[in-house]
C-alpha cells in the first residue's frame, strides 16, 4: 500500500465489520424504542419521537465510549487489535448516529420556534450564569461539530493534504468531544431523569475510560522502565529476552526523546525497525509479518523487515536499528540507521 490518494475500497473484512456495527446500532435503537416505555414513571406519556431521540443520542455515547476503550485494550492484551484496524469506520458511523439524535431534538423541540430552529438551538437558553439550567445544548453542538470534522478528515486524502501530524492532532480532539458530551448529558438530561439507570450508565462509562487508559498508560511505563536498563559495557539498549519476541510480531523498546523501535522475529530471525508507520504513524510494533513484510495494524501499509523498505511498486521507507544477541537477552543501538537502510537480521541461536 501507498500513501499516495487513492480510491477507497472495501474488502471483505471491512465490510463484514461496518455490517456487525449497523446491526448492533438498529438492534439497540429498536429494543430502546421497545422496552423504555415500560420503565416510565409519569402521568403523561412521552412520544416514540422522544424515545428515539434518547435512543441514537445514548447509542451514540455508549460507541463513542467503545471507541476511546479499544486504544488502551489493544495495548493491554492483542487480541483486541482487530477492532482496532477499522476504528475510523467505527466513528464515522457514530457521528452519523450522534448527527440523527440531533436532527430528531431540533425537529422536536425547536420547530416552532419564533425564529430559526438551528438558531433557536444556540440562542433559546443563555442561563450561563448558574449551574442547574446552564445551556448544555451548547455542549452536544461542539461535540457533534468535532465529530464531524473527524468524520470529514478520515480519508487517506486528508492526511496526505493535512500532513500526518496535523491530521492526528485533529483526530486527538475526539476526548475533548467525550468530555463535552459527558457534560451535555450530566447537565441536561441526567438533571430531569427520573430514573437513576442511565446515571450509572455514564459514570461507569467514564471509569471505563479513565481505568484503561490508566492501565495501559502504567504498562507502557513499566516497559519503558524496563527497555532504559543498558548493558554496563556498551550503550546498547536491552530490548529484552530472545524468548519474550513472539514469531512474526515484535516487542516495542522505548528510546530516549520518545523514540519507539519496533524489534520483530521472523523465523530465526531478529530485526528492528522505527515503529511508527509512514502512512499515518501508526504502531507498526502492533502489527505482525505477513508474506514476510511488516504490516501496520491500522491500514495496512508494509515494509520489508530487513530494510524497512515498502514493496515495489511502493516508495515508502522507515529507520532501521542494529541487533546483537549477549548470551539470552538481545541488545539494540539507539542510533537509527537512515531509512530504507538493509540491516543484517541477526540468527537466533538453536532455533529451527
Amino acid at each position: 500500500m501507498s500513501v499516495k490518494y487513492t480510491p477507497v475500497t472495501w474488502n471483505s473484512n471491512k465490510i463484514i465489520y461496518d455490517l456487525i456495527l449497523l446491526i448492533m446500532v438498529f438492534g439497540y435503537v429498536f429494543i430502546f424504542v421497545e422496552l423504555t416505555p415500560s420503565f416510565q414513571e409519569v402521568t403523561r406519556r412521552v412520544s416514540g419521537a422522544i424515545f428515539k431521540a434518547q435512543a441514537f443520542g445514548t447509542c451514540a455515547f455508549l460507541m463513542l465510549t467503545m471507541i476511546l476503550c479499544i486504544g488502551p485494550l489493544a495495548r493491554l492484551d492483542t487480541r483486541f487489535l482487530p477492532l482496532l484496524y477499522n476504528r475510523r469506520h467505527f466513528g464515522v458511523i457514530t457521528c452519523a448516529v450522534a448527527f440523527v439524535h440531533a436532527t430528531y431534538v431540533i425537529s422536536i423541540y425547536f420547530s416552532f420556534s419564533s425564529i430559526d430552529k438551528y438558531a433557536a438551538v444556540l440562542g433559546a437558553n443563555t442561563s450561563f450564569g448558574q449551574f442547574l439550567g446552564f445551556p448544555f445544548e451548547l455542549f452536544g453542538v461542539f461535540a457533534l461539530l468535532i465529530l464531524l470534522v473527524m468524520a470529514v478528515t478520515s480519508h487517506d486524502f486528508w492526511m496526505h493534504f493535512l500532513t500526518p501530524g496535523v491530521w492526528k492532532a485533529i483526530h486527538m480532539s475526539v476526548y475533548v468531544a467525550y468530555t463535552l458530551i459527558v457534560l451535555h448529558v450530566s447537565l441536561g438530561y441526567l438533571q430531569a431523569a427520573a430514573n437513576p439507570i442511565f446515571a450509572m450508565v455514564v459514570v461507569t462509562s467514564c471509569m471505563a475510560v479513565a481505568g484503561l487508559h490508566f492501565l495501559a498508560g502504567r504498562a507502557e511505563r513499566r516497559k519503558d522502565r524496563a527497555a532504559a536498563e543498558t548493558d554496563d559495557t556498551s550503550s546498547w539498549v536491552i530490548a529484552g529476552a530472545v524468548d519474550d519476541i513472539p514469531l512474526d510480531r515484535a516487542v516495542i523498546v522505548s528510546l530516549e526523546g520518545d523514540e519507539r523501535v519496533a524489534v520483530f522475529r521472523h523465523g530465526n530471525k531478529l530485526s528492528a525497525l522505527s515503529n511508527v508507520c509512514a502512512h499515518q504513524n501508526g504502531p507498526l510494533g502492533e502489527g505482525r509479518i505477513i508474506d514476510g513484510c511488516v504490516t501496520c495494524p491500522w491500514h495496512g501499509f508494509q515494509y520489508r523487515v530487513e530494510d524497512g523498505r515498502a514493496p515495489a511498486p511502493f516508495t515508502e521507507k522507515i529507520a532501521t536499528y542494529r541487533l546483537k544477541l549477549k548470551g539470552d537477552q538481545v541488545l539494540l543501538d539507539p542510533q537509527a540507521c537512515a531509512p530504507g537502510t538493509r540491516v543484517e537480521p541477526i540468527q537466533v541461536p538453536g532455533a529451527a
